[in-house]
């Protein structure tokens, strides 16, 4: 789908550095042993040392993310059509099943019992058609043979007319014993019927889940049995708004992402939306038809939807950790240095990468206006491309003008953070404290 320009939405207004970016400001200065005072720097401290990035021009894709649930393909609940108690359950949580195979029995004795009735039922119905038909063969004869005795004037027309009467009487009953025989054929097929549904089998092929199936227990119709479901193919479902509809569309690139189950995201686009709001909610389905050969995205799972719906305007780009709102004016801004990096410092990590470190360089803040913010990345009119823009340490300014050291990072590590979770930067704190040594002496 060729990019088109749109005009960002208006959304939620830039907030505080996230909640991880605040712990890895603290760890960040914990580790580097930089002094600060509630946010302010001592005057005679050393000069902190700070992350940094390039910044660049260009457009910014605009993406809405959004939670959303995994649907196997055409999965559907297994529930009984009639009540009785389980005497067989013949599958078990994650067997594959074909269309017709047996899951459950439930105990048939008086579905049966019924089913036998019904058929006798049948046969007196067919006896008594059979009956009713000999009578009226009678009755008819009778009729004809008073006939023409009344034509040769050897009968009266009331005997004629009484004969009439039994053959009309005798017809009738016929019909009677007929319906009566095609109503006891309709009881044994609704019988035999409902006989076969206490055999429970699998309406199509797929994979056995959420089994609530066990031998004794009494079901009804409101019981569901087993969730079934083909898992080589998924289906993610997401809900969108009445405003979201004015810029998402079928056809839409998408990208699935689950951190603790998928490895990379998933690309994708919009299957289909559905045409009709909630009448209370105002809002409506869109659905991704996905691949999942491996099995990694399980139906039930919640995973997070990026749609990308087009482009920014062209603008200077910075990562969205840039964005820091002054302390004091509450102004959103960007620290931001035009002198180059004289690296002076190359150091091995605990992770054996290079630590390059410059000599101190001059920051100060400048305010921006946001025109486009997509997940990892903001779009900001008042600052020039290529300046060093601080990523991580604004805190240790303190909203002031001053010079740092910094240390070079890529755009690729600053996405990296920003996708860290409060957890994970926990244990990488916790992890950091147990690896320093001990102190030793007295102060």
């Amino acid at each position: 789908m060729n990019a088109r320009k749109i005009i960002q939405p208006r959304g939620k207004s830039i907030a505080r550095p996230i909640c991880t970016l605040v712990l890895l400001i603290g760890f960040f200065a914990l580790m580097n042993g930089c002094n600060n005072n509630n946010g302010k720097k001592k005057p005679n401290g050393p000069v902190p040392l700070v992350e940094a990035v390039q910044a660049h021009h260009g457009k910014l894709p605009l993406t809405q993310r959004l939670s959303g649930r995994v649907e196997a393909q055409n999965q559907i609940a297994v529930y009984p059509e009639v009540s009785a108690l389980i005497v067989e359950v013949r599958v078990k949580n994650s067997d594959t099943v074909k269309a017709g195979d047996v899951l459950v029995k439930l105990r048939d004795k008086e579905f049966r019992e019924r089913f036998n009735q019904a058929v006798a039922g049948h046969g007196i119905a067919a006896a008594q058609l059979k009956q009713a038909r000999a009578q009226f063969a009678e009755a008819d004869a009778e009729y004809n043979r008073m006939k023409s005795l009344m034509e040769q004037g050897m009968t009266s027309p009331s005997e004629l007319e009484t004969a009439e009467t039994r053959a009309v009487s005798a017809e009738a009953n016929v019909s009677l014993a007929e319906a009566r025989l095609a109503q006891a054929a309709a009881t044994v097929a609704e019988r035999q019927e409902t006989l076969a549904q206490t055999t429970v089998r699998a309406p199509i092929t797929g994979s056995v889940g959420n089994r609530n199936a066990e031998i004794g227990m009494l079901v009804t119709g409101s019981t569901r049995l087993f969730t079934l479901g083909q898992l080589d193919a998924v289906r993610v479902e997401v809900s969108l708004t009445d405003r979201m509809l004015t810029y998402v569309q079928q056809g839409q690139r998408c990208q699935v992402s689950a951190p603790h189950t998928l490895a990379d995201p998933v690309e994708g686009t919009i299957s289909r939306i559905s045409p009709f709001l909630n009448p209370v909610t105002h809002s409506t389905v869109a659905e991704i038809d996905l691949p999942n050969p491996d099995g990694r995205l399980v139906p039930g799972m919640f995973v997070s939807v990026d749609i990308f719906y087009g482009e920014s305007d062209e603008a200077t780009i910075v990562p969205m950790s840039a964005l820091y709102e002054h302390p004091a004016t509450g102004v959103t801004g960007v620290y931001a240095s035009s002198e180059s990096l004289n690296i002076r410092e190359t150091a091995k990590t605990a992770d054996d990468t290079t630590d390059d470190r410059s000599d101190p360089v001059q920051f100060r803040f400048i305010p921006v206006e946001v025109v486009a913010r997509g997940r990892m990345e903001a779009g900001v009119r008042g600052l020039k491309p290529d300046l060093w823009v601080m990523t991580l340490g604004q805190n240790l300014l303190a909203g002031e003008d001053g010079k740092a050291r910094v240390k070079r990072v890529s755009w690729d590590w600053v996405h990296k953070l920003q996708k860290l979770q409060r957890e994970d930067l926990m244990e990488e704190v916790i992890r950091e404290k147990k690896q320093q040594p001990e102190p030793t002496g007295t102060e």
